[in-house]
This record gives C-alpha cells, sequence and structure tokens, in this order.
C-alpha cells in the first residue's frame, strides 16, 4: 500500500509540472507551483526531484503511465503489430496534445549529454516490459518473424519511435506527429511480420 502512495504522489507531481509546462512554459514555471499544482509538499518534491531540471527525465514516466492506462484496452483479437500500432498512436496523440515540442527536444539533448541515468534507454521502464510482453506474445502466436529475438524485437520498435520523435523535434512540429507516424510505423512492423 505505501508503494501505491509513493506511486502516486510521484505521479501527481510530474503530472502537475508536465501540464505547466505545456501551459505556461518550461523557464516560466517555478518548483512552488508545481508543488501548490500537484498538492503535494516541498519535501515530497525534493524526495523525487534534486530540482526543475531532473523532471525532463520523467517525461518517460509520463510515457509509461500512458502506456498502462492504455493496457486495459488492448484486446485478445488484436495482433501484435495492431497493438503496437495502437500504442503508438494513441501516445503520439497525447504528446502532440500536452507535451511542450522544446521540452521534449530538452529531453532527446539531456539524454545525449548526460552522464547519468538515460531515461529513455532504461529498460526497465513499464514501456519496454509491455514491448518485451507484445513480442513474445506475437511470437507465440506466430505472427512476428523468426528471425529477430525479442530483444531485437523491442529495441528496434523502441528505436523507431525515438526516431519518429526526434525528426518530429527537428522539424518543430511542422506536421502532425501522430498523422505521421501512422504512415512511417507500418511499413516498418511490414518487417517484423511473419
Amino acid at each position: 500500500m505505501a508503494k501505491k502512495n509513493v506511486k502516486k504522489t510521484k505521479s501527481r507531481i510530474v503530472s502537475a509540472a508536465w501540464k505547466l509546462f505545456y501551459d505556461q512554459g518550461y523557464e516560466d514555471t517555478t518548483i512552488e507551483e508545481i508543488i501548490a499544482e500537484s498538492g503535494t509538499s516541498k519535501g515530497s518534491f525534493y524526495h523525487y526531484f534534486e530540482g526543475k531540471d531532473a523532471l525532463l527525465g520523467s517525461l518517460s514516466y509520463m510515457f509509461d503511465e500512458k502506456y498502462m492506462e492504455l493496457e486495459d484496452e488492448l484486446t485478445d483479437e488484436m495482433s501484435a503489430c495492431e497493438i503496437l500500432l495502437f500504442l503508438n498512436r494513441e501516445l503520439f496523440e497525447m504528446i502532440e496534445k500536452s507535451v511542450d515540442i522544446e521540452l521534449l527536444g530538452r529531453l532527446f539533448s539531456t539524454q545525449l549529454t548526460t552522464k547519468g541515468q538515460k531515461y529513455l534507454m532504461d529498460y526497465s521502464r513499464e514501456y519496454y516490459k509491455l514491448l518485451k510482453r507484445i513480442a513474445v506474445e506475437g511470437k507465440e502466436r506466430g505472427e512476428l518473424t523468426d528471425e529477430m529475438s525479442v530483444s531485437e524485437i523491442v529495441k528496434y520498435y523502441a528505436m523507431c519511435e525515438r526516431g519518429i520523435l526526434y525528426d518530429w523535434c527537428l522539424c518543430d512540429g511542422e506536421y502532425s506527429l501522430s498523422e505521421y507516424s501512422s504512415r512511417v510505423m507500418p511499413m516498418f512492423l511490414y518487417k517484423l511480420q511473419k
């Protein structure tokens, strides 16, 4: 039970921070505003985060929460590729609507220069666990290629998603992320099918 409360507190802080970053910009958002918006305390904030910059890496945590939320909508009738397309579309639509492109760009740049934890590459994230389950089940049902291991499928899929997001940031969001991805991902997933 205590673990669940810990997760909820951190989640409230992350959600509040990203809402404020989107609404008023990263630079104009203060830690005090994040604490007030999340309904937590200064002690709770600093328990999870060293400062505002530490929240940049939490974007991956927000993505994981979206994936866990979407898991409830998956059905046994969906193939592995249909599931991956669904998850990708829903995540990218959420990003377009609620994540400032400048902050997403900052996340990518911090991941390139950091000596510390690379959140986007953390294979203990819920994102990677879910992708692994989808790949395992897809292979067991004979839907996914035998030419790649589960680990390779997960790695290539995540790499493709990051590439699409990175390109969108480089192009300063001049096109719809979810529409572009809905054209690119099926071409990629075609190579994963048996």
